[in-house]
């Protein structure tokens, strides 16, 4: 199936795997490469911190660290979502160059990102892989460590698990439609990029299971906890009696 302009094959996913195209009337945001780079003008807002503010205003915790982390996390996943549906399906990957690519920091899924061209790439695990870790995670990561101080192995376990989350939702869908080709080209894929390494050390496989060796930090929002593949099996610091009441 080759890639069409709407890239309409994505939209029965839901909205976490669509990706918006087009030049849209009235969108401001700046190119993804722009923001990484903190290339900020008098025009255009500082969208990382931006989508900090936001993160910390919806979770109700003030640690920029976490922050960070958790909107990291979030962009690492709505691209692996819409590229690895991408590959499965279309058989091909739009190209994901972050010039290519608007983010709305205010906006959720799937109005935060819009592609304003469609050119298609091949859609083999190396493609994915120059497309999603060595585009736009490198340069995010390198951006929120610098800026927040977030360690680089919690960054990539964030970009693991987030990875292993959209693998898990397609295999569901997949299996759901009768789609086994999907399901087998979603694993094969997979198998690949978390041998890349940069997730190979990540954490550990188990099936469409994930444990990683870092944590989020999650557990820091009110309320939060750990996360199912966290390699914490309790909040840090808390007791036995109090994580299990």
């Amino acid at each position: 199936m080759e890639l069409d302009p709407g890239l309409t094959a994505l939209r029965p996913l839901g909205g976490f795997f669509v990706l918006r195209t087009g030049r849209p009337a009235g969108l401001t945001a700046s190119p993804l490469d722009q923001t990484y780079a903190g290339q900020l003008t008098g025009v255009q807002p500082d969208a990382l911190a931006e989508r900090i503010g936001v993160v910390a205003d919806r979770l109700r915790v003030r640690e920029p660290r976490v922050c960070a982390s958790l909107a990291q996390q979030g962009l690492a996943a709505r691209l692996w979502a819409a590229a690895l549906a991408s590959a499965t399906l279309y058989g091909s990957l739009p190209d994901l160059d972050p010039r290519l690519l608007r983010w709305d920091p205010a906006a959720t899924a799937p109005d935060d990102l819009w592609l304003t061209e469609v050119r298609p790439l091949p859609g083999d695990a190396d493609t994915l892989a120059d497309t999603v870790l060595h585009a736009h995670l490198e340069p995010l990561g390198e951006a929120l460590t610098r800026r927040y101080g977030v360690a680089p192995g919690l960054l990539w376990g964030n970009a693991a698990s987030a990875l292993a989350g959209a693998v898990r939702q397609l295999g569901h869908w997949a299996r759901a439609n009768s789609r086994a080709d999907v399901v087998h080209q979603t694993m094969t894929l997979a198998d690949s990029l978390f041998a890349h390494p940069l997730l190979r050390d990540t954490g550990v496989r188990s099936g469409t299971g994930f444990r990683r060796r870092s944590c989020c930090l999650y557990y820091r929002v009110p309320g939060g906890g750990v996360c199912g593949d966290c390699c914490f099996t309790r909040p840090p610091g808390s007791s036995p009696r109090a994580a299990s009441g």
